[in-house]
């Protein structure tokens, strides 16, 4: 470990070993990740490919506690709640939720992971080993619960699995053992499944009736194996708040990729997808994302290592709170 010291700032210069990523490096070295991405990204820009990924073998400098940038911290109302809350099903090592701000207090959130319990939904083999949509969804969407539960806001986890918890490996095993909200066995017919979830959310939006509530339902696609797509977006036709979620998650996307991947244009979308079930039958604004496609290679990267799940769950968080501090439009949905 070495000191580089530029004008009034010391940064601590560490290297990348096999298999770092930015947030597994910064986790490592005792640095909260979630607070010092960005400031390690602009300090580090001239030394990563694809202005986001570490070089294994390289050197690269953390962030001194007084260069971390404080600009969003200053629109951030400090919190009056607890330090931290426990939330067991994020499981060992990640149970406990440091609360960063108030910025979603009263907001309710209802978070379903595609497939689950006797369905894995789409699959692969990937080297040895077969991969299923179900876990990886899973795992996001406990990644985004946090993100979303640490800004204040009261979140379901609609699948759940008891056992898991949020896993730093890339290959996830398949089990069967997920629930539906809060214990409920999930069927085998897919659209009894379906409607299970419909109605699990639809009662748990009578009862917050008044809140500012939102879905989101977190899937992985399967398509030809050459096909490499971007994170993409559904919402209600007729759903004017369910729309401007999915923009608002998109145009976190598009600033995210010219910020940390300038030469690469992002080709994902946001559009209405009012046939699928679960679009048309739940009562809250809604958005409905599909995050890669499992059989293609570069999305299998973005999809198996967990600081990119980790990624994707803070880009998302991003979107879902410019929502709801952009208020809701009228009374549709």
């Amino acid at each position: 470990m070495a000191i580089l010291a530029t004008g009034q700032d010391a940064y601590i210069a560490v290297k990348a070993e096999k298999g770092d990523g930015v947030y597994s490096l910064l986790r490592k070295q005792g640095v909260d990740p979630y607070e010092t991405f960005d400031d390690f990204i602009a300090l580090n820009s001239e030394n990563l490919r694809d202005s986001i990924h570490l070089y294994e073998g390289r050197t690269y400098f953390l962030p001194s506690a007084d260069s971390i940038s404080t600009t969003k911290a200053d629109k951030v109302v400090a919190p009056k709640l607890e330090d931290s809350v426990s939330y067991p099903l994020f499981g060992e090592g990640y149970s406990d939720v440091a609360i960063k701000s108030t910025r979603l207090k009263g907001a309710v959130y209802y978070l379903i992971s595609g497939h689950g319990g006797p369905d894995p939904g789409a699959m692969t083999k990937y080297g040895n080993t077969y991969i299923s949509e179900d876990e990886y969804a899973y795992d996001l969407t406990l990644r985004l619960a946090k993100e979303l539960m640490a800004h204040s806001a009261l979140v379901y986890v609609i699948i759940q699995d008891k056992d898991d918890g949020i896993r730093d490996e890339r290959i996830l095993e398949m089990d069967r053992d997920e629930v539906a909200f809060p214990d409920k066995t999930i069927p085998l017919n897919q659209t009894a499944r379906l409607k299970q979830r419909v109605e699990i959310v639809n009662d748990l939006h009578k009862k917050h009736r008044g809140q500012f509530q939102r879905l989101i339902v977190t899937h992985v696609d399967s398509r030809s194996k050459g096909q490499n797509i971007d994170v993409f977006f559904y919402h209600h036709a007729k759903s004017k708040n369910g729309k401007k979620l999915a923009e608002s998650i998109h145009n976190t996307f598009k600033e995210k990729y010219r910020k940390y991947q300038p030469n690469r244009t992002y080709t994902g979308t946001f559009q209405d997808r009012t046939s699928l079930y679960l679009v048309k039958k739940t009562h809250p604004a809604m958005t409905f994302i599909e995050i890669g496609n499992i059989k293609n290679d570069k999305d299998q990267k973005r999809i198996l290592e967990p600081d990119n799940r980790q990624a994707l769950a803070k880009w998302i968080s991003e979107g879902v709170i410019l929502d709801f501090e952009s208020g809701e439009i009228g009374p549709i949905r």
